[in-house]
């Protein structure tokens, strides 16, 4: 996809309902109490999570704000067994090596209260694996190169979004970031102008699942919010 030759054209922004004051801080609490029980786990059911539920969280992904609204992301979806087998293989003997002497003391300490090592059993066990990849340039029909802006960003956003409905949908997630990456690109068979960011293993929590203590640990408003507002804004 590319805007390169689009003219810009207004279009009416869609309707959506009017809100009060107190209905937009009810519909921003509801939220919130909806993401507060978002938490990442390590221990899925192999319980089956319908395609068309991932797909759907997958679309609402790309609705997210990108850069010159380029779109520069791709996602892989996997539910295959062989293939969540080999990409369970391939993360395994790359995580081997970074707990084996190829990450900073500081880093494997930091990792520390979060319990995680270097086997991966939910790339197995969770019915779906997401691939996120972001595209670094894009491709004209004749074969041509052009920049795609602010990619980072724009995934990023994506990612959050995906993330979001997913929980929303009743799924965990579990992002998972093996160094490097390349080999997903062959398993996946994506092109080399795109560079894999993550993996979300996708599924429903097994009945036993924990999560670390410190997860629960978030840090407070107060040192997340700095609000510079007008004297007579009302809070």
């Amino acid at each position: 996809m590319t805007n390169e030759t689009k003219a810009y054209r207004p279009a009416p922004l869609p309707r959506r309902p009017e809100m009060d004051d107190a209905a937009m801080q009810a519909a921003a609490r509801a939220h919130f109490d909806a993401m507060v029980t978002r938490h990442s786990v390590r221990d899925f059911s192999d319980r089956p999570v319908p395609r068309a539920v991932i797909e759907t969280a997958i679309a609402t992904a790309g609705r997210a704000p990108s850069g010159a609204n380029q779109q520069p992301w791709h996602f892989v979806a996997i539910s295959d067994p062989a293939m969540k087998a080999k990409i369970r293989a391939a993360a395994e003997e790359e995580e081997r090596a970074f707990y084996d002497g190829g990450a900073p003391d500081e880093w494997i300490a930091a990792l520390e209260p979060i319990g995680t090592g270097a086997s991966k059993p939910h790339l197995d066990i969770a019915p779906w694996l997401i691939v996120v990849f972001a595209q670094r340039w894009g491709v004209r029909a004749d074969g041509s190169r052009y920049k795609h802006y602010y990619v980072p960003e724009s995934v990023g956003l994506a990612t959050g979004f995906l993330i979001g409905a997913l929980h929303l949908s009743g799924l965990s997630a579990l992002t998972h970031t093996p160094s490097p990456m390349k080999f997903l690109n062959e398993l996946c068979d994506r092109p080399v102008a795109e560079k894999p960011v993550m993996i979300l293993a996708v599924g429903h929590p097994a009945g036993d699942a924990t999560i670390p203590a410190a997860a629960k640990i978030k840090k407070p408003l107060h040192e997340i919010l700095t609000v510079i507002a007008a004297q007579t804004e009302t809070t």
